[in-house]
């Protein structure tokens, strides 16, 4: 089924909990208010539930997955703000209609993960497990979200590695700052951790990168020459990158450097509008819609019990 894997539409009660906070993330009517962002006038229409299942329909979708925007930095409030704002999202989200699914999200901030939530989203219908890309940066990232990682792959569902918060940018950056340059960091440096940490300890799980993991796959030439490439050539068939905010040309790109079959159609929804890459054949543009998002989301895909 036609499927977009990155979207975002936040529910009412989690609308309104962002309205009742005093400190960042919040919002000020419609007007987001993040540490390290310049504040963001939101369009009510973004959030209009009605409105955005027709859109989604007239974008020819049969499923599309929305997950908590993890530059607001939820997951990494302590708990007991974390909590009620979690429950929020994947209650209203799990409540959508069709044509929407919804990514599990998880709070990072308690001492230990808590496994017993996420299994409990996952049973209520979430598709898999979205982290922040800061959470895995580095070998002690992926040590740390080791516990939640297993539960996704003892019940076969994927990871979805998506931006995260951001430090404060200088006061003269421009808006795009954070989406071009902290965005994009993130995603290189938890990718190129997934290679050394996370794979080897996670051999079957299956890992979506979002934004074309900021194109760090095509550093596969200086990969080698730095000597960290030995297995060049050999495409991870469990490791997908969705393709938001990137145009034919940067996906062709990474089509050449890990194949068609693991690239996967993403819009980032409201933030960026849907684009079908030209790869030349309709062969291209289904394997993107329809046969690699089932593959990545496995036997059930993205379908609620």
């Amino acid at each position: 089924m036609p499927t977009d894997v990155h979207q975002h539409l936040w529910p009412p009660e989690f609308l309104a909990l962002l309205r009742s906070r005093t400190a960042p993330p919040r919002l000020d009517g419609w007007t987001l208010h993040l540490p390290g962002e310049p504040p963001y006038a939101v369009d009510p229409a973004d959030h209009d539930i009605a409105a955005r299942a027709r859109l989604a329909r007239a974008d020819g979708l049969d499923l599309a997955l929305v997950s908590l925007s993890s530059p607001l930095g939820i997951e990494y409030l302590p708990p007991a703000e974390a909590g009620p704002l979690l429950t929020a999202f994947h209650d209203g989200a799990l409540d959508l209609p069709a044509p929407f699914g919804v990514w599990a999200s998880a709070c990072l901030s308690a001492p230990e993960p808590d496994t017993a939530a996420l299994r409990r989203e996952l049973a209520r219908g979430c598709v898999g497990l979205q982290l922040p890309a800061t959470a895995l940066l580095d070998a002690a990232g992926w040590a740390r979200c080791a516990p939640l990682l297993e539960v996704a792959a003892e019940q076969d569902k994927p990871l979805f590695v998506h931006p995260g918060a951001t430090p404060a940018a200088e006061p003269a950056a421009p808006a795009w700052w954070p989406a071009l340059v902290p965005y994009i960091q993130q995603l290189h440096a938890s990718w190129f951790a997934f290679r050394a940490f996370g794979r080897p300890r996670h051999p079957d799980l299956r890992v979506c990168f979002a934004a074309l993991a900021g194109l760090a796959p095509l550093h596969g030439e200086r990969l080698v020459a730095r000597g960290g490439g030995r297995d060049r050539g050999r495409v991870d068939s469990r490791a997908f990158y969705e393709t938001s905010s990137y145009g034919t040309r940067a996906v062709d790109a990474l089509v050449r450097a890990v194949g068609i079959d693991v690239v996967v159609s993403g819009s980032d929804r409201p933030y960026a509008t849907p684009v079908l890459p030209d790869l030349g054949a309709d062969a291209a543009v289904h394997a993107l819609r329809h046969a690699n998002p089932a593959r990545l989301l496995g036997p059930t895909k993205g379908a609620r019990p």
